[in-house]
């Protein structure tokens, strides 16, 4: 039996190196379902431990992609690194207030346009007037929604 007939297949040819590449369709669609253009990145800022991961443990499992962070003046810095789809702000923390994370968010350029959702417990009507004021694009009281309504108003506010 001659077997040298098949020998160019089995071994590469420089001048022809299509048979020695790998099938290259298994490995790529799992990775592009995963990592896809639709998972939508969101940053948390929340000083109550407990709360935020309640918050990013259901956000995770709507497959999003979520960074918390504790204090406003974090928030800051890392809206410019992470570049959020979308924040979910905290009024009363420490260091830095959400309000004059929002004021400052607004005020920069490469904020200026992220979505931002104040959760806060502030329930007054002129905490929810100076949220809109500074640019808030939705106000939830925490103590009258539960996380699905959240859920549901980051999707109205992502298109998703």
């Amino acid at each position: 039996m001659d077997t040298d007939t098949q020998t160019p297949i089995q071994t590469p040819d420089p001048a022809s190196p299509e048979p020695v590449q790998p099938p290259a369709a298994a490995p790529v669609a799992p990775a592009a379902s995963t990592t896809g253009p639709a998972m939508k990145k969101i940053l948390l800022v929340e000083d109550d431990d407990a709360l935020a991961n309640v918050y990013v443990t259901r956000l995770q499992a709507e497959s999003f992609d979520v960074k918390r962070v504790p204090n406003g003046e974090e928030a800051l810095s890392t809206a410019l690194q992470y570049k959020p789809d979308l924040i979910l702000l905290d009024v009363m923390m420490p260091k830095v207030s959400g309000f004059d994370v929002l004021d400052i968010l607004r005020n920069t350029p490469e904020t200026a346009n992220v979505k931002v959702i104040m959760l806060t417990a502030l329930s007054q009507d002129s905490d929810k007037d100076r949220a809109t004021q500074l640019g808030a694009d939705d106000y939830l009281v925490k103590s009258q929604v539960v996380i699905a309504d959240v859920v549901d108003r980051i999707r109205h506010h992502l298109g998703n």
